[in-house]
């Protein structure tokens, strides 16, 4: 199975989980961030973990960027990594 990065790019987390700059590497398990998010960005990390490309802008590619669904409060960018 194939390994994917989460970056997070932006962050106002109410919380104070996410901060701007944060790795995530995902490989079987969530990372600890917050299960809100997670479940945002499981279905893209599922996807590229199996061989997916996604639409990317106006191109297929094995990455995604993806907003908390707390008002887009924290941006992540996920891609795969060999």
């Amino acid at each position: 199975m194939k390994k994917v990065k989460i970056t997070v790019t932006e962050s106002k987390c109410r919380s104070g989980h996410c901060k701007i700059g944060e790795e995530y590497i995902v490989e079987e398990l969530c990372p600890p961030m917050c299960h809100e998010l997670w479940n945002i960005l499981y279905p893209y990390v599922f996807a590229l973990q199996n061989g997916a490309e996604l639409d990317y802008g106006a191109v297929q590619a094995r990455q995604f960027d993806a907003k908390c669904p707390d008002g887009g409060r924290v941006c992540v960018h996920g891609e795969v990594v060999e």
